[in-house]
């Protein structure tokens, strides 16, 4: 009984001892990963920081272990709600959701603007090497983007006070931001361009990626169903999004609405119209080339750690740029799942003024 009693006593105490370590990691981890924290470092320094991680992760394995085996992903617990409008914990929080919605635009902002998971890592570097004239030297200095894009509701990236100007023609500050138009800062001098994507291949990219960044603790696919197809999705759902940024584009002329199946289809025909939106010099055919080039999937796959859309975290220590990154990712979810979405959609948008059947026939 002896024996017994201290080796329970030695495993509730290792247990503890672990649980212990755990928040200070997740805790040193969220600190370090603030501002440029993270993103601001030299490449070789943000890889030393994964390879931590890691190490990390494997001492703290049976903790995680445990949690795995008894704790769940759950989107309560992974949101915040500010003004009805709900956001990703450790990402945002309810203070840089406030300070984002009262910023004020000038004419030196360009908003990249998606959904989650539409394309806006991807619309980011084609504006950053069309203002750069494709001459963007991201990789070759080892840099990151959110080192120069502010994200503007975030807490994970260069600060909307500290983030440079990006190039000579037209010096601009590039931002990134999920925002609805409801709550995004809007200004008659400012620019944005607002990137739609499927909304099934939207919903399996937002799957995909959940279940990237929780690993073993991710919820099942009707419980991602669920949530992506209410007002408790992470910056609203698809519908009232691309509807409330389709009504403004028609009624704005600063706002370019763009959609990722014609980047996939003509990457080209779409630089140019950022290009000539923004105001810039036409592009030779040879910078042209150099965008489209960078801006391509073989580029940003062979050099991803310039395009990381978040920090590492303890779960996480290597996301991927492009899970898929097909414009008819929705073709590879299941048949009764991709029906039900796709009535959601069409049920929820009936009346509206954005061309859904005319852009996305499959769903009539």
């Amino acid at each position: 009984m002896i024996w017994l009693a201290i080796i329970l006593g030695g495993t509730v105490l290792f247990f503890v001892v672990q649980f212990v370590a755990l928040g200070v990691v997740l805790a040193s981890a969220d600190r370090d990963t603030r501002g440029l924290g993270y993103f601001g470092r030299p490449v070789a320094e943000r890889r030393a920081f994964r390879e931590r991680l890691r190490r990390q992760a494997r001492a703290l394995s049976p903790i995680l272990a445990l949690m795995r085996r008894f704790a769940k992903f759950t989107f309560d617990g992974a949101s915040f709600e500010v003004d009805g409008l709900r956001g990703p914990r450790g990402t945002c929080t309810e203070a840089s959701f406030e300070e984002g919605a009262a910023y004020s635009p000038g004419p030196e902002d360009v908003f990249v603007v998606t959904q989650m998971k539409c394309g806006t890592t991807w619309m980011q570097h084609v504006v950053y090497e069309v203002l750069m004239r494709g001459r963007g030297d991201l990789v070759e200095r080892g840099a990151a983007l959110y080192a120069i894009a502010p994200w503007l509701e975030s807490v994970k990236s260069v600060s909307m006070a500290e983030a440079p100007l990006v190039g000579s023609e037209r010096p601009s500050r590039l931002i990134k931001t999920h925002f609805p138009v409801t709550r995004c800062p809007l200004a008659d001098d400012a620019r944005y361009i607002y990137v739609a994507r499927h909304p099934v291949s939207c919903f399996a990219s937002c799957a995909d990626f959940i279940a990237q960044n929780a690993g073993r603790l991710s919820p099942e696919l009707p419980v991602v169903e669920e949530w992506f197809c209410s007002d408790d999705m992470w910056w609203g759902p698809w519908t009232a999004h691309v509807e409330g940024w389709w009504a403004e584009s028609l009624e704005r002329p600063n706002v370019l609405f763009v959609h990722f199946e014609d980047m996939k289809s003509d990457l080209a025909s779409v630089v140019r119209v950022v290009g000539d939106f923004l105001g810039m010099r036409p592009l030779d055919d040879d910078e042209l080339g150099e965008v489209v080039r960078k801006c391509g999937f073989a580029y940003m796959s062979e050099n991803a750690e310039a395009f990381e859309m978040h920090p590492p975290h303890l779960i996480a220590t290597d996301a991927e740029l492009f899970l898929k990154g097909t414009a008819d990712r929705h073709r590879d979810v299941d048949d009764e799942v991709r029906a039900r979405v796709g009535r959601w959609v069409a049920t929820e948008m009936k009346g509206a003024r954005y061309p859904l059947f005319e852009r996305y026939p499959d769903l009539a």
